[in-house]
């Protein structure tokens, strides 16, 4: 009995890439094969020499169209088999590859706000709803325009065997929050794609787009981040506070690099405003939403655990900030 496969990808688009998605139908019991596309369409090739390549490296079932059906995540390949340049999972697979004996782990907040006609979901034609404070895991219907979107998204990630921890309203009218974690760095990014494909799909249903736009209105509302949760053995094992530090001294060596693939419209969000620390500057401390990396106080107390940080955009790719927070820190570790 045939299946519908639906492989998804991450595009050429600048300069936030979009994620695109066709399906095949396959015959059960074979191997999810290699597929193709028109990378002319995505911003991927040229009209002349257009095929790229798709290669399944994560699937599970689709919660929409059903259990036997599949969502399968894809590398983007060049007809030879060799990594895209938009194919930023490759560097990853290195980075684990390198450093897989200091076992890092991840877990990410990803933020993002509901928009329809225009303007933020719930917001009125004109002006602007009352002030921030109500909102964050806030409840009454007259404030928390999306919940049925958020329900039916939790629903499908769990449906489809993801890694979801939790949900909650945040800060900003319209502005929502899931988490995905704790998994080893390509299992998170994976599933963190597929789930934000989910989101849309769901979303799309309902006439809403969600966006991760770091700072979908500006002025005095805050953005929306993707606050990444990160760990080794040596930081989780007793006694894993002195890796810890190490670890925040080893991220305030390579500030530019971070911000550099942490996010499109990075400035526009850190600001210093909104719990956040400005995007030129670094710092961490415990339990401090104003730092660069919080330490949260349970690991301050237990002497060891994991660090947050919280400069990703909620726009940014997992696959980079996972890569750029291992070869950092396990690099760093590896050479001390």
């Amino acid at each position: 009995m045939p299946y519908q496969a639906e492989y998804v990808w991450i595009d050429g688009t600048e300069p936030s890439p979009l994620l695109r998605s066709k399906t095949k139908i396959v015959e059960d019991g074979k191997e999810l094969p290699i597929w193709g596309f028109d990378g002319s369409s995505t911003n991927q090739a040229s009209g002349h020499d257009s095929d790229c390549v798709l290669r399944p490296v994560f699937s599970c079932p689709d919660p929409l169209r059903g259990p036997d059906d599949k969502l399968v995540m894809c590398e983007v390949e060049l007809t030879d088999f060799s990594p895209h340049s938009t194919n930023t999972r490759s560097k990853l697979r290195e980075m684990v590859d390198r450093y897989g004996d200091q076992e890092p782990m991840f877990g990410i907040e990803q933020e993002y706000t509901f928009f329809k006609d225009g303007r933020p979901l719930g917001w009125p034609a004109t002006g602007y709803p009352a002030p921030q404070g109500p909102y964050y895991c806030g409840v009454g219907g007259d404030k928390m325009p999306g919940r049925e979107i958020v329900e039916l998204h939790t629903a499908a990630c769990i449906d489809a065997g993801i890694s979801i921890e939790g949900t909650n309203a945040e800060v900003m009218m319209g502005q929502w929050e899931f988490q995905i974690g704790v998994l080893s760095p390509l299992d998170l990014s994976d599933q963190l794609w597929v789930a934000r494909w989910l989101l849309f799909r769901v979303a799309e249903d309902f006439g809403v787009w969600a966006t991760l736009e770091p700072k979908p209105i500006l002025g005095d509302w805050n953005g929306a981040g993707a606050h990444t949760n990160f760990s080794t053995k040596a930081m989780r094992e007793e006694g894993g506070w002195d890796a810890i530090v190490t670890a925040c001294e080893a991220l305030g060596k390579r500030v530019d690099e971070h911000i550099a693939v942490y996010g499109i419209g990075i400035q526009d969000r850190l600001t210093g405003a909104h719990e956040t620390q400005h995007f030129s500057k670094f710092s961490y401390g415990t339990s401090d939403r104003g730092a660069s990396i919080r330490i949260p106080w349970g690991v301050a107390k237990a002497k060891r655990g994991w660090l947050e940080d919280r400069r990703p955009n909620a726009n940014m790719d997992p696959y980079q900030v996972t890569a750029v927070m291992v070869e950092t820190v396990c690099g760093d570790a590896a050479g001390s």
